[in-house]
């Protein structure tokens, strides 16, 4: 009976072999095949060619300060871990720098296109490194022209090398004090969520995007108290209501006074300014963005970046999901979507497929839908947010400098209405 048992085992133990070992060679040939038509800035990763490292393996210490580029490819690039992701490039994607100031991370978040006038606004960094502000100093909204991209790249013909336009700062009311998030347009106008300065309070706030920017706030606290520094913002698909994060990195880059709150995620009603709670048990909420058809939202959570208090690769730097309970809106079934492998995960987008992008510590990371990494566009630098500019074009904010990426993907609505 042993005997008998044994030959069944290794029987079905090497049918089993033979049955992975095709599909292996099925997903290799399929692999092969879509390697073939690369765009040209693109460099194909087998996840299998890295599962193992061995005893000696060229293992990485710190997901901040060592990124998983392994061959060595010289940014900006793509990076392709499934071939789903050359249907999101396309087969002539590129992507450049339109944009830099290497002495002040003047694109930072905040990006939000306005399909009217054909720009990109942005924030420059709130109390971090090279933004120059801190709490005595305000931070930067400012904008590019996106045709003035365009007739630069036509200019420059098929090099794929970095232009410079013009970057234009906007002259905004003090009510807005170190704008961090945005999104729309909303009615036209922008909607800025601002983290606050000192004792001046963090803020929602519609911003007519043409001079001279007249601004209305929405909201500036919670039933009398004030927000620890609200961070990011988005319109629920197929409503005009509002979803904000509020974080304590206002306090943890020393322009804010001590938390008052703990880290959560808000629903604000524009007409009639009622606000709640619909998420909390976070370490620090950050990037909301929500699936096409409004029924799942995703937060990332950054606890492993605690500002003054420095990095801890244990805490968080994920991305979460959850189902918009139909009637209360409210966030539930909590799930983790993905893992971030380097640095955080900040501002979140999705395309038109629900594929999620996220600013992260070496560019913009892409997951499918069901949370598979498909690649990323690898900038060797930290990408904090990214927007569409309608079809084809995404904006990605890298501090020191814009990269503008023309791909296939479609766009995810943003605007209301």
């Amino acid at each position: 009976m042993v005997a008998t048992s044994s030959a069944i085992a290794v029987a079905i133990g090497f049918a089993a072999w033979a049955h992975a070992a095709s599909q292996s060679q099925s997903a290799a040939q399929s692999e092969a095949t879509a390697t073939q038509s690369l765009p040209l800035q693109a460099v194909f990763v087998d996840p299998r060619s890295f599962a193992v490292l061995g005893n000696n393996g060229p293992f990485r210490e710190s997901s901040f300060t060592q990124l998983f580029n392994p061959t060595n490819t010289t940014p900006p690039f793509f990076q392709v871990f499934h071939p789903d992701f050359l249907k999101i490039l396309g087969p002539t994607a590129t992507i450049r720098a339109v944009a830099a100031n290497p002495t002040f991370a003047f694109a930072h978040e905040a990006p939000i296109w306005n399909p009217a006038t054909d720009e990109v606004t942005f924030a420059s960094n709130d109390g971090g490194a090279l933004g120059m502000s801190d709490i005595d100093h305000n931070n930067q909204v400012s904008r590019i022209s996106l045709k003035e991209v365009e007739a630069a790249l036509a200019k420059a013909g098929r090099s794929n090398g970095p232009v410079n336009v013009s970057v234009t700062k906007l002259d905004l009311p003090d009510t807005i004090q170190m704008t961090n998030g945005g999104t729309g347009p909303f009615f036209g106008n922008l909607i800025l969520v601002n983290s606050g300065r000192g004792p001046l309070p963090p803020s929602v706030a519609l911003v007519n995007p043409s001079p001279p920017h007249n601004t209305t706030v929405l909201l500036d606290n919670f039933f009398g108290r004030q927000f620890n520094s609200l961070n990011d913002v988005k319109i629920r698909p197929g409503t005009s209501t509002l979803f904000f994060t509020d974080v304590t990195y206002g306090f943890l880059n020393h322009f804010r006074p001590l938390p008052l709150m703990p880290n959560q995620v808000y629903r604000l009603e524009p007409d009639t300014r009622r606000v709640r709670v619909v998420a909390d048990g976070f370490d620090r909420c950050n990037g909301i963005a929500f699936s096409r058809d409004g029924k799942t939202a995703f937060v990332t959570d950054t606890g492993a970046n605690a500002g003054f208090l420095g990095n801890n690769q244990t805490e968080p730097a994920t991305i979460y999901a959850f189902d918009v309970d139909p009637k209360t809106e409210a966030f539930t079934n909590r799930r983790v979507f993905a893992y971030v492998d380097t640095g955080i995960a900040d501002g979140v987008q999705l395309d038109a497929e629900d594929n999620l992008y996220a600013g992260c510590g070496d560019g913009v990371q892409v997951w499918n839908s069901q949370g598979t990494l498909l690649g990323k566009f690898f900038l060797g630098t930290t990408s904090a947010n990214l927007v569409f500019a309608g079809d084809r074009r995404l904006v990605i904010m890298a501090e020191t400098a814009i990269y503008f990426a023309e791909i296939a993907a479609k766009a995810n609505k943003l605007f209301f209405p």
